[in-house]
């Protein structure tokens, strides 16, 4: 069973992905800060609008560009940062795409056209499949500068992620769509194409809200049209950098069935398209041993001076027995189905995880050298 710093040594991408409510977001913070701990420097992302990264790492807030965590904090957690560096940043889709429209215009008249259309200003926020278009956008930004030994991304909930992988066909469908094409025609003839009943919807809503519409949507496409040849291009080079072996995809779940479930699903699409997989990190595991010897319920009862209580803590004993029992089952099952050892275990701790002391603590499973290290460290908790 490897440990998550042998499962990356040679990458430069870290893609965590698996379904939400994980602990994903922490497990990417802590494989991150464990990664910057053995002297890398090191790069988290998230798309995650939620703040709890920039809480672990001790930042005020994140946006999108990287900001680096003070390496003061990683002395105050008893991590010994080996000349390593922690940068964080989150995405904001809106900025990204400003920034690729800025790079692939051909002119700067293109450019301004594109950037004050009201059409681009909706679309570029809510157009499906640009959130995560953008994140790999900014990924392969970031990894074309060169800046960093290891990038770390986290990605939405999974089958939301499964998007994340799609992003760039889906969007390229859209630009190359039939739809867009008759708007790169000449203004007049995309009135055509709508016919007289959308004609008149038009014209009703230009007299109501000040605004023509159907102008805006020709002029958008029509400058947009330049664009297509460079989405094309940098959507095959994202593709590339995620498909290619300094690329690992570390899926993460919970033990219970539907995360494993989700994990399962997953790992297939990941190899349907040809992405490489690097291993599984099973957050939140219960452990316990049905054969060690344990008080009675009567014992217990003696020894808390209350019959009822014991009996009520017996059973809670045997509860947690049994949830035990189901995780171990659960792991094994999907060790079996994704065919890999590569299956790294982290507890269920008593406490959240809300700063670098608490990451590091994560760290010593994600990065224990053995699954005995690991489990004489679960055994300690």
């Amino acid at each position: 069973m490897s440990s998550v710093a042998e499962l990356l040594a040679d990458k430069e991408i870290c893609v965590c992905a698996g379904s939400g409510g994980v602990g994903k977001t922490t497990t990417a913070a802590a494989i991150a800060a464990g990664m910057a701990a053995r002297g890398k420097r090191v790069a988290v992302l998230t798309i995650d609008p939620a703040k709890r990264l920039a809480d672990s790492l001790g930042l005020p807030e994140l946006g999108n560009t990287e900001r680096q965590v003070d390496p003061a904090l990683f002395a105050d957690a008893g991590i010994e940062a080996n000349g390593g560096e922690l940068w964080a940043m989150m995405l904001d889709s809106k900025q990204t795409f400003d920034e690729v429209v800025r790079e692939h215009a051909p002119d700067a008249e293109t450019r301004e056209r594109i950037l004050n259309n009201r059409i681009y200003q909706q679309l570029s926020s809510a157009l499906a499949g640009s959130q995560e278009y953008m994140a790999m956008e900014k990924l392969y930004e970031i990894h074309a500068e060169g800046r960093y030994d290891l990038l770390v991304l986290d990605t939405p909930p999974s089958r939301n992620a499964l998007d994340f992988l799609d992003a760039p066909s889906r969007l390229l469908q859209f630009i190359e769509g039939r739809a867009l094409q008759m708007f790169m025609k000449p203004t007049g003839f995309g009135m055509r194409v709508f016919g007289r009943g959308a004609s008149v919807m038009f014209s009703i809503l230009r007299r109501i809200t000040g605004v023509d519409l159907l102008e805006d949507l020709a002029e958008f496409f029509q400058a947009f049209s330049g664009m297509v040849g460079g989405f094309r291009e940098r959507a095959r080079k994202v593709n590339d950098l995620l498909s290619n072996d300094r690329t690992s995809f570390m899926l993460v779940c919970a033990p219970q069935g539907a995360p494993i479930r989700e994990a399962v699903y997953f790992h297939r699409k990941l190899k349907q398209a040809g992405m490489p997989f690097g291993g599984v990190i099973v957050n939140r595991v219960e452990y316990g041993d049905e054969r060690e010897e344990r008080s009675s319920a009567a014992e217990l009862g003696d020894l808390l001076g209350d019959s009822e209580l014991g009996a009520r803590v017996s059973a809670n004993y045997e509860d947690f027995l049994a949830l035990a029992a189901r995780d171990r089952d659960n792991i094994a099952r999907l060790g079996h189905r994704l065919g890999t050892d590569a299956v790294i275990e982290v507890p269920y701790l008593d406490h959240d995880v809300h700063d670098l002391a608490g990451l590091a603590e994560v760290n010593r499973y994600l990065f224990a050298d053995s699954a005995s290290e690991r489990a004489a460290i679960a055994a300690a908790v």
